[in-house]
């Protein structure tokens, strides 16, 4: 099955099992992640109270951002065979092209997570959250803008950490499949090679994306018009250049264990899938 192409339907389906798995597993430790990253620090913002804040927006929007990418990510990547000749090229396209889509999803619930996560104006609720942007923004800003808030620093996270992940993942799989003499693995076993292929991509990505991902969070908690130019001096002012690497340790631990599962749980039912 390593060599057939999935199905708009598998790529659907699979993406929808790997986006929900990945964010309900792993939400605690995004909730420190982002509590970290937050102005004032991991304590004024939450510290270990009520973890799971945010996670319903996060449930909600996991699996069709999920399907969305990979989707998006397979079609590319199968058109653009003939007509780009490096591997790494078309995984690098495909998987940046998939990460855009994607974001229109999640986006959105991303801020309203990050918001019941840090607590913020006291809103303790996603849907509190949502309603405060839907009556505040909508005076200020716009509801699209106000949803949308991060959407820049989100898609400047996002696309060089999927330009690192996908290549490296890719090849890290096929160097796991061209070992195996066995043609015809179980779903489980191409799942576990998936699971350790994400594990490692995740974590080296995660880790390199660290200082973007800081800047986009205190994007999405702040209020009023963000110029990124001043949060990211008024961070190296405030709080001196390594606090662009806050929550570098959940960050790439999450990212590296949700890579397992993410990729892992994609494999294992895509290829399931295909064997029907």
């Amino acid at each position: 099955m390593q060599g057939s192409e999935p199905t708009f339907f598998v790529s659907l389906v699979s993406g929808a099992c790997a986006g929900t798995a990945t964010d309900v597993a792993f939400f605690p430790i995004d909730t420190i992640k982002t509590r970290l990253q937050a102005k004032g620090g991991f304590f004024r913002n939450g510290g270990y109270k009520g973890i799971y804040r945010g996670l319903g927006s996060c449930v909600i929007a996991s699996a069709p951002s999920a399907s969305l990418f990979f989707v998006t990510y397979d079609t590319i990547k199968r058109e653009l065979e003939p007509h780009v000749s490096s591997p790494s090229y078309r995984h690098m396209i495909a998987a940046s092209v998939g990460e855009v889509m994607a974001c229109i999803v999640r986006v959105p619930a991303e801020v309203i997570k990050q918001r019941t996560q840090a607590s913020h104006m006291g809103l303790t609720s996603s849907w509190s959250n949502f309603k405060h942007i839907l009556t505040n923004d909508k005076h200020q800003n716009g509801i699209l803008r106000g949803l949308y808030r991060g959407w820049n620093s989100t898609i400047m996270r996002e696309i060089p950490f999927t330009v690192i992940q996908f290549p490296l993942y890719e090849w890290l799989k096929s160097k796991a499949w061209s070992r195996s003499n066995d043609t015809n693995s179980s779903p489980v076993s191409m799942g576990l090679k998936g699971a350790l292929c994400g594990m490692l991509a995740g974590g080296v990505a995660a880790a390199l994306t660290t200082p973007l991902d800081v800047i986009k969070t205190r994007i999405m908690l702040s209020s009023g018009t963000v110029d990124v130019g001043h949060i990211i001096s008024q961070l190296i002012k405030e709080e001196g250049l390594s606090s662009f690497w806050k929550g570098v340790v959940p960050r790439t631990c999450w990212i590296s264990c949700g890579g397992a599962i993410f990729l892992g749980c994609y494999e294992l039912v895509r290829d399931e899938m295909m064997r029907i």
